[in-house]
């Protein structure tokens, strides 16, 4: 069974999670959005109390509140950039998003080395996300579905009773709209929904009453 730890940063209020396997101590960074001294040294204590050895670095997405903390990740624990092909345009230019957000920043350019693709599988431990394709927020935004304990990680695809926005570089309203109906919302209706801003829902709640998707 996997547990998942979320991490809530001041990077437009972005949620990181850790998915880790508590026996075999391996874990995910998924979409690490640390800017700050305290919120590093958060994660450091976490992995290091928990006694994880990081096996994964998962993006989402490549929008830089998801992905900017993304080259500390790599380097401090040694493990590639995992994320979908479509959104290598978006790492390339980082330095730009930034700037498009007022932020100031050196070149951190994130650089996909392993490129994720639809039906994959991750495995954690004793545990697997498979990879969903969703693309729409951008174009290469993936989900992380773990059948077996019941979550789906979605990244900004999907948030209670909202989606995500289609008005930043790469995307496309009505491919979300469609890939959200036909992807996530036919996952069992119990299924947890974990999003990249916000609280948790489940895909029962949003296909019943979220105003974008009925």
């Amino acid at each position: 069974m996997l547990k998942i730890a979320r991490f809530g940063f001041y990077m437009f209020g972005i949620n990181t999670y850790v998915v880790y396997d508590p026996e075999v101590k391996e874990a995910a960074i998924i979409d690490p959005g640390m800017s700050r001294k305290e919120e590093f040294e958060a994660m450091e204590k976490f992995i290091d109390r928990e006694g994880l050895k990081v096996t994964h670095l998962i993006n989402t997405h490549l929008h830089i509140d998801h992905a900017i903390a993304d080259n500390w990740v790599k380097a401090k624990y040694g493990v590639p950039v995992e994320a979908h092909a479509d959104d290598a345009m978006l790492g390339e230019r980082m330095k730009m998003q930034a700037e498009m957000f007022g932020l100031r920043a050196d070149d951190i350019a994130v650089e996909i080395d392993t490129k994720l693709k639809e039906g994959d599988v991750i495995r954690i431990g004793r545990g697997e996300l498979k990879v969903i394709h969703v693309p729409g927020h951008s174009p290469g935004g993936v989900c992380l579905y773990d059948k077996a304990d019941g979550f789906v990680i979605v990244g900004d695809a999907l948030f209670q009773g909202s989606i995500g926005r289609t008005d930043l570089m790469g995307g496309n309203h009505r491919q979300l709209i469609e890939a959200v109906k036909n992807k996530l919302l036919t996952l069992p209706g119990e299924t947890t929904v974990f999003s990249g801003h916000g609280d948790a829902t489940t895909i029962g709640r949003e296909r019943d009453s979220n105003p974008y998707l009925i």
